[in-house]
């Protein structure tokens, strides 16, 4: 499957990987829906296999972008919960079957999907005040697990540091060393569980040349363009893909 002779395939990785790049670049969120647009076109194992390459690719344009912009107290309290998960997240990974990896993956999008369309229209829960500093910790563990089995652990981290009063570019630098820390986590997990393989890294080689375009775009654009509707529309994608993704994990 290395070079698939499916246009569709092409212009679905294309697309998830062009979401993540401008999620790396700055617009937060976008590229939760990555792992379950690939889901749709190819095994969701090998699926997040491929992306890992490409995240830890793109990480190195937004740190580098962002690497004077951060917030040192997030990255402290959250780091460790997220091995945590990461651990929890390896565990699960290695006694479950494919069509429950699908399942959860389109859980976690449609969950996320929803709370993100709430958010668009007003109705998210309102931080008056940033939450206990330990309460990173718990959210870092969510984040790390949903990380490891989906790459989707954007929305956990959003959660806790919502209330922090960060500007874009804090929030963006503090986002791009946290996931360029966790995703080399990753590694070893994936490596342990075989999900390396030529297929998977020969695929990550193919679309690397979109993941650094899409992610300097990403930062390009982050200062100059609102992101709002770029949420509002990768929200309803993730509701329709996590509600297709349960319907063939089911039947």
């Amino acid at each position: 499957m290395i070079f698939s002779h499916d246009p569709l395939f092409y212009a679905v990785a294309i697309l998830a990987i062009t979401l993540v790049g401008l999620a790396k670049g700055g617009f937060s969120g976008l590229g939760a829906a990555s792992t379950p647009l690939l889901v749709l076109v190819m095994d969701p194992i090998k699926a997040a296999a491929m992306l890992l390459p490409i995240l830890i690719l793109q990480d190195i344009v937004g740190v580098w972008s962002f690497r004077k912009s951060f917030d040192r107290t997030v990255l402290v309290w959250m780091v460790p919960g997220a091995a945590v998960g990461i651990f929890m997240g390896w565990s699960l990974a290695s006694a479950v079957n494919v069509d429950w990896v699908k399942g959860a993956v389109g859980a976690i999008s449609l969950l996320f999907g929803i709370e993100r369309l709430a958010a668009y229209y007003g109705r998210r829960l309102r931080v008056g005040k940033p939450l206990p500093e330990w309460v990173g910790s718990l959210w870092g563990v969510v984040a790390g697990f949903t990380s490891h089995i989906a790459h989707a652990g954007g929305p956990p981290f959003q959660a806790w540091t919502l209330g922090r009063g960060m500007t874009p570019t804090i929030y963006a630098g503090t986002a791009a060393i946290f996931f360029a820390i966790i995703n080399w986590m990753k590694v070893p997990a994936y490596w342990q569980l075989g999900q390396f393989d030529r297929e998977t890294l020969g695929l990550a080689l193919l679309f690397a040349p979109v993941a650094i375009a899409s992610t300097t775009a990403g930062v390009f654009l982050v200062r100059r363009v609102s992101p709002a509707r770029f949420q509002l529309l990768v929200s309803g994608l993730m509701i329709i893909l996590g509600a297709e993704l349960i319907r063939q994990a089911i039947w």
